[in-house]
């Protein structure tokens, strides 16, 4: 894990190095362990290095082929680097690390060779042979790249905040990624916060030369998944996915440095404690965050699990005060805005100062094998189609009057979807995750309309329906749309910015594209949410204990509204006062949305 920089075009730079150097600064959270630095006259590279395979300095990028032709950084892991480099005896090996695999892998297969890696990456090759800068984010954007074009010079970085500091991107907002975060609470690739800084999608590559600059799509859900998988019958199924699941974790445990695991207590997170436990040659380390409010409270579940698998576990009771003090050190943390970072942040800090620099979690089941209510609710709209039968101004009534009496955001969710003039999947599974209407925005701020939404954008331009030859079912799609909409804009966005900003290594078994394009090929009888996770618990067997299974569903998540109407009060009020003087927003109602709020008018 580490962080990367580059420059291509240094035409009008009178000192690329020093500029490099600016934006490696920025990243030294991610990589404490070295740094380098590489230029010619074409193209600048900076690296800061985490170690977390081949620990000696012969891994330090950036990193060089044996003719010194082709230049390589890499953020991220290869976990499938033993088994390539069988692959590549021919190849002069001189040091241990994953990252020279990469190198040896591109000599001989070219840019194909993304098809053979198995692992969360983002990584520049700068092949002098050819004058091209190639620039490549893994399958499913479990790490950042983000990109951004100013005059003759195009910048790339692992965060943004180190594009800002090279001092030649304009700090500007970018108006519809307000207007997107509003929405969501993020901001969705590949637009950011930041005018003119994008974010390299999941799955795709970038080969940047003097005359062009071509983005390619290599790997995308819709085209790879597993279509023989919609053949399998339940056991088949279930065998399929505990191998799967289990050689996932087992890549995902090979380090040179301590690790454990994030444990909450719940199906995902016990489940890879499980399979790391059973595979381990000694007790496992893992992590889990408690509070005194007993609604949020997941102590007793995780305590639960580390007992059966013996593991060594710390518990993080979090108060008031200790979050109060933490606050500010995740908001410098946080490289782009979020609604749901410092949770991340607090657990990350901990595990961090108890020696561990690697950590598994649980990230992405739910996603996977149809963890939350929206499954539930896609799959019972399909059920009543007859609704779509009515005329939209009789659906329109029928919403009306459902808010009047229950004046909630759920309903009002409810009645948002019965007002569109369609009830595809497209235009309903947008409203799901919806932080704030259209109609209250449109209060919140100084401008007339608002931009498309970009959920229903990414739907309606086919990513959630499969390709040609292979239709999605129902629960995949809703799948496919929570990965790329939710999961790596808030989830995975999060939860790299928040370890890396304590130099920890996050790695998620449950995004094992193999393990992920299996299961978006299983048919929707084998994942209908008939008890929580079913699929996933069964194919288990006993290691996930039935208390766990059909526990209380809590999520990763801090108590908020607790804390916002009673200590944090008068600091949410003193913040809000200065965001309603800022020209982009219509100060009294952002100051009436919070009167709302406090008085238990409006909730989330």
């Amino acid at each position: 894990m580490c962080g990367i920089n580059g420059i291509f075009g240094l035409e009008n730079l009178s000192d690329p190095t020093a500029v490099i150097q600016k934006m490696n600064n920025a990243l030294q959270h991610r990589g404490p362990d070295a740094e380098g630095v590489f230029m010619d006259d074409r193209v600048v590279l900076g690296h800061r290095r985490l170690s977390i395979i081949d620990l000696s300095s012969d891994g330090n990028q950036p990193f060089y082929s044996p003719e010194k032709d082709v230049v390589l950084i890499i953020n991220g892991e290869i976990y499938n680097y033993l088994e390539l480099k069988a692959e590549l005896q021919d190849y002069p090996f001189r040091t241990h690390s994953d990252t020279e695999v990469v190198m040896a892998a591109y000599l001989k297969w070219g840019i194909s060779f993304l098809h053979k890696v198995n692992g969360m990456f983002a990584l520049a090759i700068w092949d002098t042979r050819s004058g091209e800068l190639l620039i490549a984010r893994d399958r499913i954007g479990i790490k950042p790249l983000y990109i951004a074009r100013q005059g003759q010079q195009v910048l790339f970085s692992s965060e943004v905040r180190a594009l800002l500091n090279s001092g030649l991107i304009d700090k500007k907002l970018d108006h519809d990624g307000l207007i997107d975060y509003l929405r969501y609470g993020t901001v969705h690739a590949p637009r950011t916060m930041v005018k003119d800084v994008e974010m390299v999608l999941p799955g795709h590559y970038l080969t940047i030369t003097d005359n062009e600059i071509k983005s390619v799509n290599y790997w995308s859900l819709g085209t790879h998944v597993n279509g023989a998988a919609s053949y399998a019958d339940k056991n088949q199924a279930q065998k399929q996915i505990r191998e799967l699941l289990t050689r996932s974790v087992e890549l995902r445990m090979r380090a040179d440095v301590s690790f454990g695991a994030f444990l909450s207590g719940g199906i995902d997170s016990s489940a890879v404690v499980a399979l790391m436990s059973e595979v381990s040659d000694r007790p496992v380390s893992t992590f889990s965050v408690t509070f005194d409010e007993q609604e949020f409270n997941e102590g007793p579940f995780a305590e639960r699990v580390a007992r059966k698998f013996n593991t060594q576990h710390t518990e993080i009771r979090l108060k008031l005060d200790d979050f109060l003090q933490q606050v500010p050190l995740a908001l410098d943390a946080m490289d782009h805005p979020s609604a749901d970072g410092p949770n991340t942040y607090v657990v990350s800090g901990v595990t961090k100062n108890s020696g561990i620099t690697m950590a598994l979690s649980g990230l992405g089941g739910d996603e996977l094998f149809a963890g939350y209510d929206i499954f539930k609710r896609m799959y019972s709209l399909r059920d009543k189609k007859w609704l779509a039968s009515f005329p939209p101004v009789i659906r329109k009534m029928l919403g009306s009057g459902l808010t009047l009496l229950k004046p909630d955001m759920g309903s009002r969710k409810v009645a948002e979807v019965l007002r569109q003039d369609y009830l595809d999947f497209e235009y309903v599974y947008p409203i799901n995750r919806l932080l704030l209407l259209d109609n209250d925005i449109i209060k919140l701020v100084q401008r007339k309309g608002l931009p498309e939404n970009s959920v229903h954008q990414l739907l309606k331009n086919g990513i959630a329906h499969g390709n040609p030859g292979f239709d999605l079912p129902l629960l995949s799609k809703v799948s496919y749309a929570e990965m790329h909409s939710y999961m790596q804009n808030t989830l995975l966005r999060d939860t790299d910015q928040m370890s890396m900003a304590h130099a920890l290594e996050v790695r998620v078994p449950f995004l094992d594209h193999k393990l992920v394009e299996y299961v978006a090929g299983l048919g929707d009888s084998l994942k209908y949410p008939h008890t929580p996770k079913q699929l996933l618990t069964e194919s288990l067997g006993d290691l996930i204990d039935p208390e766990i299974i059909h526990r209380p569903k809590m999520g990763f998540t801090l108590p908020w509204a607790v804390w916002m109407k009673s200590d944090l009060k008068s600091l949410c009020e003193h913040h809000l006062n200065q965001l309603s003087a800022r020209p982009y927003f219509k100060s009294q109602a952002i100051l009436d949305l919070w009167t709302a709020f406090q008085q238990d008018k409006i909730s989330w």
